[in-house]
């Protein structure tokens, strides 16, 4: 039932339950218009929009090597990964288009609904509208600086000007702290809710000293205290319900994009990792593609008794659905999942075997048996792990080595390796990577680290200008004004 009315009713506040509740009984306008925005959530996670992938693979985290006549691309894995980038290249490109697509397609309904605001309900509609339009505006600032705040669809500018990071960032917690209050406290992990706007604030906050040069560390660390005061949120005893292909009621996820492998696609991360031969392993329907893997010195990150490195990577000799040993005819070899890879782009010089079979592969996102191109997934866009992990930080920033302890060694104990004491701020960034590897955070860290500068696996150091992405040389074609 989620996968089929989440377009009309993600948003609202009245059950979702019945087809004719969500259609009928409105509270206003926004139920049957809310798709077009939800739509562009669901865009970020794969190469239409981009924003997963710029955020992961320019980190440390996962990369796409180039294995052969495969995964070359034309180079636009490689220039992220090796901070390369121009100005018009597909992640700089396709993520701006997406991201203010989403602005936009808020800013249509806010304009629709500008004339009920005086109802009380109406006014919750709204300010669970202007959360999203916040979330998009949020990863646009993030991702490219200064940028163009816009608030109406009808009335905006054709040219709209750049405002500074720090006014941006302003506006954004200007709107959000007044509507904050007015949004439900749901159990519905795909809606709009307080904690989901509490969860933004508090990324804002952790992040404006990046974003205007003041800190802002007790504003993030009493948002982090007013999500766990919610008491909606808890972390799992294990370390795959968050990320299965039922996850929809986990109560870690705090706010999710709902994904269907039929109706509400997008969500391939399985086809783009696994190796050519997994489908017999999964019982697939059809052939995954063997591209990206875990950078090697990051899956070192992990202990060997850690019960993420166990259960969210492939590694060793693969075998298919009914335990027999996969053979790689053409690498010649057993199929055997290397987590050492040679060199980023892998050619006639590197055998067979290496080409095909280096790289621990990704399976932090459940593969159901029978697999198709698109998981059932839905993806966690704010986590609750996150948020004891930003409060263990914010702690700290906040006092000294050792006050986030608490929270950190939540993360740990669950992950069974051993508590920390006095855990510096080095050892919450190792946890980060660590516990929210691939859910499109690393990026963003390692800035606020001051580590995204760093050389790291084929990649020397870059300068400070990588922080940010270009805007898109498109973009300025068609609005001088950006290029200003």
């Amino acid at each position: 039932m989620k996968k089929i009315l989440y377009s009309i009713c993600v948003l609202l506040t009245v059950s979702c339950t019945k087809f004719d509740d969500a259609l009928y009984d409105s509270s206003s306008k926004a139920k049957q218009s809310i798709g077009p925005v939800y739509k562009e959530l669901a865009d970020l996670i794969d190469d239409n929009g981009w924003w997963f992938w710029a955020q992961e693979v320019s980190s440390d985290e996962v990369v796409f090597p180039v294995r052969g006549t495969d995964w070359n691309d034309g180079g636009k894995w490689r220039v992220l990964h090796q901070h390369t980038w121009t100005n018009d290249v597909d992640a700089v490109n396709s993520m701006w288009s997406h991201l203010f697509d989403g602005v936009r397609e808020a800013n249509k309904l806010l304009d629709v609904l500008s004339d009920q605001q005086g109802d009380p309900l109406v006014a919750v509609d709204i300010a669970k509208i202007k959360t999203l339009r916040a979330f998009f505006m949020y990863l646009a600032m993030d991702n490219y600086g200064d940028i163009p705040i816009i608030t109406s669809f009808v009335n905006a500018s054709p040219l709209p000007l750049k405002e500074k990071r720090e006014e941006v960032y302003e506006f954004l917690i200007n709107d959000l702290k007044p509507i904050a209050s007015l949004l439900p406290i749901s159990t519905n992990k795909f809606a709009v809710s307080r904690g989901m706007a509490y969860s933004l604030m508090a990324k804002l906050y952790l992040n404006a000293e990046v974003y205007t040069g003041t800190p802002a560390y007790a504003e993030a660390e009493a948002m982090c205290d007013s999500i766990i005061n919610l008491g909606n949120y808890a972390l799992q005893n294990d370390v795959t319900s968050a990320f299965a292909a039922d996850n929809v009621n986990i109560p870690e996820n705090i706010f999710t994009i709902a994904f269907d492998e039929f109706d509400n696609t997008g969500f391939r991360l399985h086809m783009r990792t696994l190796h050519y031969l997994h489908d017999a392993t999964f019982n697939m329907k059809v052939g995954p593609w063997n591209g990206f893997a875990i950078v090697k010195d990051h899956y070192d990150k992990y202990e060997d008794d850690d019960l993420r490195k166990n259960e969210w990577f492939i590694v060793g000799q693969q075998k298919d659905a009914n335990g027999t040993d996969l053979f790689d005819e053409t690498a010649g070899t057993k199929l055997v999942i290397d987590p050492y890879i040679p060199k980023l782009v892998m050619d006639a010089s590197n055998t067979p075997n290496e080409i095909r079979n280096s790289g621990a592969r990704v399976k932090k996102y459940e593969i159901e048996s029978g697999a198709l191109e698109n998981l059932n997934n839905d993806f966690p866009l704010f986590r609750y792990a996150d948020i004891l992990l930003m409060k263990a930080e914010c702690a700290v920033r906040n006092g000294s080595a050792g006050d986030g302890d608490e929270w950190l060694n939540l993360i740990r104990q669950r992950a069974n390796i051993s508590s920390i004491a006095g855990a510096s701020l080095d050892d919450i960034l190792e946890e980060r990577g660590r516990e929210l590897f691939c859910e499109g955070h690393r990026r963003q860290d390692l800035i606020r680290f001051g580590k995204f500068g760093d050389a790291w696996w084929e990649k020397s150091p870059s300068g400070s200008d990588k922080t940010i992405f270009p805007i898109p040389q498109w973009a300025i074609d068609a609005n001088p004004n950006l290029g200003l």
